[in-house]
């Protein structure tokens, strides 16, 4: 006698004795018992989610695009970089602080190269387009803007994707001026930027040994890494 599908449940035959059923597969879908059956039971095929994620949607050079991690993980990892040209007669800005010196970052926006680069390391970490293609510097509108604007929108994003930052390490790379006067305020900004507790949050600052245009005073660089958990 053949037990067939239906659906998504299975009829399998079973004998008294055993209470398991002795099968021999003929067919693709039909089942041929070896011995009659005296009962029938029911197996429903079980199925679940592989996993859930958060969906982020992000406008890049005025089309709004999704996109979804491909996993919902614990934890994802992300790194950024930035360097700027150093002239005179720009303010240089790092982290949101003034930093007094002899020239800036030439830049489309304010050129917070410490900024610019956390912000890249937290939409990598997500998955996300980089901060050049989500703020283009093409656009007039981000013409001088503060790099506040743009950390906010990515910690937005973050947030929005179900993550927070569970620590960051930044390295800025300068051969003036020093910034040791400066480092804890830099630091207290850029974790308030972030809604982070300062203790996750850490800075170092480095020189070129006077090598190349980051140590003739002629550039900036940062590198970030950041690790984001799932809330």
């Amino acid at each position: 006698m053949a037990a067939n599908l239906h659906g998504s449940y299975l009829q399998i035959p079973t004998t008294t004795a055993t209470k398991t059923p002795t099968l021999l597969l003929l067919q693709p879908r039909t089942l041929q018992l070896q011995t009659p059956p005296t009962s029938l039971v029911c197996l429903r095929k079980k199925t679940k989610p592989l996993s859930i994620s958060a969906s982020t949607a992000v406008e890049v050079d005025g089309a709004s695009t999704s996109t979804k991690p491909s996993k919902s993980l614990p934890f994802r990892v992300g790194h950024g970089f930035d360097l700027h040209r150093l002239e005179p007669g720009y303010p240089l800005i790092i982290g949101g602080i003034n930093v007094p010196h002899d020239r800036g970052c030439e830049a489309h926006s304010d050129g917070d190269v410490l900024l610019h680069c956390v912000v890249d390391a937290i939409l990598g970490a997500l998955g996300l387009p980089d901060i050049g293609q989500i703020f283009p510097d093409s656009d007039p509108k981000w013409k001088g803007a503060a790099s506040s604007v743009f950390i906010k929108e990515a910690v937005r994003l973050m947030h929005e994707a179900g993550y927070e930052i569970g620590n960051l390490d930044a390295t800025l790379i300068l051969q003036r001026p020093k910034l040791s006067p400066l480092k804890e305020a830099i630091r207290t900004n850029l974790s308030e930027l972030l809604g982070a507790d300062p203790s996750v949050v850490n800075l170092k600052a480095k020189t070129h040994e006077k090598v190349d245009s980051l140590g003739e005073n002629r550039s900036i660089a940062a590198h970030t890494v950041i690790l984001l958990m799932k809330k």
